[in-house]
């Protein structure tokens, strides 16, 4: 049995940044994300040579299904870079086994995960348990969450209540059914020609904000548009990823 060589160490002044995000809350959002790890690298000297993101995905998602995850892990060679860093800890995964999957990557390319919030990044063993323990809390938290959704969901719909999202390009009538939303469904076929003439998430929101677009809430959010270009406006496709989204943040 061979053993696979790991690569020789990347140079910990440059690190490969990692996003993720799965709701519209602003404390998780990518920009600030983004300006927490800035912050750290300026304060560590470090370079930001890449930034590599996953929008509207949920933190339980298997290693595979997570394209800028995967990304960013291969940028890791490719840059020399010997740091990956995520502004906290639960954006790499809120899965135990993903998350030292993750480490163990890193450590055959050369490089290690950082949290740009500080926490337990050190190298000794107290270092190593705080970070078992954060992915276990982190595993924990979601599994509490969903366990707390459900339940609601059964007494909403035990009361015969509505439950579920209602899917953008439709709104509920007076008869409390699904109606098509003619606006809303030109916003959505809007911005899947956007993405297939290869804009990028932002690029298609500030389209959508000056053709006239209204969205739910106060603007188009990335993570919302990546759920809407990346999935069939099916009802209960688009409601099954919303459920999970919020729940798994």
């Amino acid at each position: 049995m061979t053993r696979r060589r790991r690569s020789p160490p990347g140079d910990p002044a440059r690190a490969v940044a990692y996003l993720r995000a799965s709701t519209d809350r602003q404390d998780l959002s990518p920009g600030a994300q983004r300006a927490a790890i800035e912050r750290w690298a300026a304060g560590a000297g470090v370079v930001v040579v890449a930034w590599h993101e996953d929008l509207g995905v949920s933190g339980g998602t298997a290693l595979d299904d997570r394209p800028g995850r995967l990304a960013a892990l291969d940028c890791l060679d490719a840059a020399g870079a010997g740091t990956l860093v995520v502004a906290k800890r639960d954006r790499l995964a809120r899965d135990v086994l993903t998350a030292a999957l993750v480490e163990r990557l890193c450590e055959r390319k050369g490089a290690r995960v950082v949290a740009a919030d500080g926490v337990a990044n050190g190298d000794g063993p107290e270092a190593a348990l705080m970070r078992s323990l954060l992915d276990a809390f982190a595993q924990y938290e979601r599994a509490l969450i969903r366990a707390r959704t459900r339940a609601a969901l059964a007494v909403k719909k035990a009361r015969g209540e509505r439950t579920g999202g209602i899917p953008l390009g439709s709104s509920v009538g007076a008869d409390g059914r699904l109606a098509a939303d003619p606006a809303e469904a030109a916003a959505v076929a809007r911005a899947r020609r956007l993405r297939a003439e290869g804009r990028s998430l932002r690029e298609i929101a500030a389209a959508l904000d000056a053709e006239g677009h209204r969205p739910r809430g106060k603007r188009w959010h990335v993570q919302t548009l990546a759920r809407i270009v990346s999935s069939p406006v099916s009802g209960r496709r688009h409601q099954d990823q919303r459920s999970a989204t919020a729940t798994s943040a």
